[in-house]
């Protein structure tokens, strides 16, 4: 099933690996081209740490279907980042969004906690016309070492929806080489969810850094929000999409999965 209507469930063996809330608006020029001094001193004791970076826009082409389009080369984004002291939290504002990301997922209520001040501050400074979408991304990494699971086929652990081909009796599952399920669905008359779920192997880009060998499967949930949300609708429509993603991700595990990350 895609999704569930289980209870929402806090698990001590957590598969969160990333979760990120993006909200696009409008672009605000000064964001660019002006430090963010003040938006900086309102949010200064939760997020210290500062750095700036230079995105790369991507080019505009002009011109399409007459004689001589063009590839106009666009200047690129300042994207300020905030990060809290221990580095485990990060707030990126650019012109066009501000995002807040973790790598230590506490729950929802203290993830929207160390939300809603930063973005009340935003509010206030800049004073978006509006969100143009609201989003909130999971990426979980379950590993089948880690939850004492070795040897249990993904098949037992992850729905028919997600595992498909590996629940047919006569497929072997260390012989299929690529096994991923990508979706877009619509979740409500305002809500969608794109999602990715399969087997695979983490890659390491560090220069030297050492690869790990465990097949893990991953439950990327991209879940957002499209059309013009009122600023002061924003904090409803994230708990509209996180009430989502707990059907979602529910209706993705097995019982048996569920046993061994170990409901609190």
């Amino acid at each position: 099933m895609l999704f569930s209507d289980h209870p929402r469930t806090h698990y001590r063996s957590t598969p969160i690996r990333e979760v990120i809330c993006q909200l696009r608006f409008p672009p605000i020029l000064t964001i660019n081209t002006t430090e963010p001094a003040d938006f900086q001193e309102a949010i200064r004791a939760e997020f210290p740490q500062y750095a700036r970076r230079q995105d790369a826009a991507p080019p505009r082409i002009t011109g399409l279907g007459g004689p001589s389009p063009k590839v106009e080369q666009q200047p690129p984004v300042t994207n300020h980042n905030f990060v809290s002291e221990d580095g485990q939290w990060r707030l990126n504002l650019t012109k066009d969004f501000i995002a807040l990301s973790t790598l230590r997922y506490p729950g929802w209520e203290e993830f929207a906690r160390h939300l809603d001040m930063p973005l009340a501050a935003f509010i206030r400074l800049y004073k978006p016309a509006y969100f143009q979408r609201v989003g909130l991304r999971y990426v979980n990494v379950f590993s089948r070492s880690r939850l004492g699971l070795e040897g249990v086929k993904w098949a037992e652990l992850f729905t028919p929806a997600y595992t498909a081909p590996l629940q047919e009796p006569d497929v072997e599952e260390d012989r299929v080489l690529n096994c991923g399920c990508d979706l877009t669905v619509k979740l409500d008359s305002s809500c969608q969810a794109k999602i990715h779920a399969g087997p695979g192997r983490l890659k390491q880009t560090a220069p030297g850094a050492p690869q790990d060998p465990e097949v893990k499967f991953i439950l990327d949930m991209d879940l957002f929000m499209l059309g013009n949300t009122p600023c002061t609708l924003a904090a409803g429509a994230l708990e509209t999409l996180h009430g989502h993603s707990t059907r979602i991700f529910e209706g993705a595990v097995t019982d048996r999965l569920r046993d061994a990350m170990d409901a609190e």
